[in-house]
């Protein structure tokens, strides 16, 4: 995720998770040119994607813990103000939450479902990144 502010409603990231990571991203090599560079998370290494050269992209991430549960699927963070308030307002709104709040380092996100089924997860940046 970026480390500047971002307006809420944005695009911060997208992630694939998935069995095997480490298949997806040899895949995406070979179909779209993409280049991996390992990230360690607790007791395996997930992956950030992108352009050769170019900034990371996405994520391909192992369905392993923290990321156990979470649906194979391309899931966009979409940037917020207030995490919990937005949570509320999805549920209000016909929506579910789907996976809780947790932390990401400073910052905290969620995955929501909205009333037509699509998921998509909610990002709140945290204080010191926001200035």
């Amino acid at each position: 995720m970026s480390e500047r502010k971002a307006p809420a409603g944005t695009i911060g990231w997208v992630d694939l998770t998935a069995d095997n990571a480490t298949e997806l991203r040899s895949f995406y090599h070979d179909v779209i040119g993409w280049h991996s560079e390992a990230v360690p998370v607790e007791d395996h290494e997930d992956f950030v994607v992108g352009p050769h050269g170019g900034q990371p992209m996405a994520g391909l991430c192992h369905a392993l813990p923290p990321n156990t549960g979470i649906p194979a699927q391309w899931l966009v963070y979409f940037h917020v103000d207030d995490l919990d308030a937005s949570i509320r307002a999805c549920e209000s709104s016909g929506g579910k939450l789907i996976r809780a709040p947790q932390g990401m380092g400073g910052s905290r996100m969620a995955i929501i479902q909205d009333p037509v089924g699509a998921v998509c997860a909610l990002y709140q940046q945290d204080q010191e990144t926001r200035t």
